[in-house]
């Protein structure tokens, strides 16, 4: 049966993120708040954890799985051919609302899906989220919902859909906005707008003038 913290109470978030936290060593699934909508998480290099948090969500692998960090400094070891460029937009932008689709190292040992050798990464600006992916590592995170129904601004509409297929759910109240943020490709010479979310093209074009702005 899940388990339910109120982060914002204490001593409830010290149990809720020392419960998600073994939760997810384990292999398995945990809801927590970002600072865009609420996210279900499980460890990015458990190959099984991903394929139920993708099944949880009626997923299919053509839509990999995102990953979200801690800290920008464990980019390096995630991606590869990442430019000044992109750096620059981390320093500009992270922790926020701002995910980079890299090349991935071709050395890892995980299974997100049918990524074509990148990765779609993000450092949150939410503390539940840092406290916990500090705790962990890295955590392949998608929104809490289930495939065509809204992404969830609180706690209670991703328990609604998801249900006992997720072991913690940690409660942070309602998030900031709904929102998604922007996505960049940097995997190519020149970064390419995917998705404008959070981020406006115009804002992203003060730190990368070249911008493209994908069709």
């Amino acid at each position: 049966m899940a388990r339910r913290y109120d982060t914002n109470d204490a001593t409830d978030r010290a149990t809720g993120l020392r419960e998600a936290a073994s939760a997810v060593r384990r292999g398995e699934l945990v809801v927590l708040p970002t600072d865009t909508v609420y996210g279900i998480g499980a460890d990015a290099f458990s190959s099984e954890g991903v394929a139920d948090l993708l099944a949880a969500k009626g997923r299919g692998r053509n839509m990999p799985t995102p990953v979200l960090i801690g800290s920008p400094n464990t980019l390096h070891g995630l991606v590869t051919d990442f430019s000044e460029l992109a750096w620059e937009l981390v320093d500009a932008f992270w922790p926020g609302a701002l995910t980079l689709v890299a090349k991935h190292q071709p050395s890892l040992q995980w299974d997100l899906g049918d990524t074509r050798g990148t990765v779609a990464v993000r450092m949150p600006l939410h503390p539940v989220a840092i406290e916990l992916l500090t705790e962990v590592g890295p955590m392949a995170v998608s929104s809490a919902n289930l495939t065509g129904h809204p992404a969830p601004e609180d706690c209670d509409a991703a328990q609604e859909m998801l249900g006992d297929s997720v072991s913690v759910y940690l409660d942070g109240g309602p998030t900031p906005g709904i929102v998604p943020s922007s996505i960049v490709d940097v995997s190519r010479s020149v970064p390419v707008l995917l998705r404008e979310g959070a981020i406006s093209a115009e804002e992203l074009r003060k730190v990368v003038p070249d911008l493209e702005v994908a069709n």
